[in-house]
């Protein structure tokens, strides 16, 4: 978190959010779990930050930051946001608990522009890529992609 923490400074780009916390647990606390694979982890939060950008464009909310008022529109955005992640991820079978925060972030417009979901993406990936490395030397089986423990397409 540091690293990415420091991008996120030095850019001024959102590489660290609220839902980047409870992945990184899952995947140095229970590396070898079904939705802490990479595969589960940079899909499912693609999913979300999608899902969000797509409900925002359908209730004209793009690039509209978040405020103090909900709205309508946001209450919509957010509907359609966590039903089509949650459809999504179960039909692509990559479940990721904490894409259901980010497909929210988005959805609520603390991550409003399109532009944002590059920045959502690399932190995701760099943490991902962390957990590649610091689980294989800590001597674990952890998967490169898809989960080990039967729960692969």
């Amino acid at each position: 978190m540091v690293a990415i923490g420091f991008a996120a400074d030095a850019t001024q780009r959102p590489f660290i959010f609220p839902s980047l916390g409870p992945t990184a647990i899952m995947l140095f606390a229970n590396p070898l779990d079904r939705n802490s694979s990479p595969r589960h982890v940079v899909i499912g939060h693609f999913i979300g930050a999608a899902s969000g950008y797509f409900a925002l464009a359908v209730t004209g909310l793009i690039a509209v930051p978040f405020g103090p008022h909900i709205g309508v529109n946001r209450v919509y955005a957010a509907a359609i946001a966590l039903g089509l992640t949650a459809g999504v991820s179960l039909l692509t079978r990559c479940e990721h608990p904490p894409a259901g925060a980010t497909t929210l972030i988005v959805a609520l417009g603390i991550l409003p522009r399109v532009l944002d979901f590059a920045f959502l993406m690399g932190a995701v990936v760099a943490v991902t890529v962390l957990a590649v490395l610091v689980n294989r030397a800590r001597g674990l089986a952890y998967p490169l992609w898809s989960p080990t423990n039967g729960g692969s397409l």
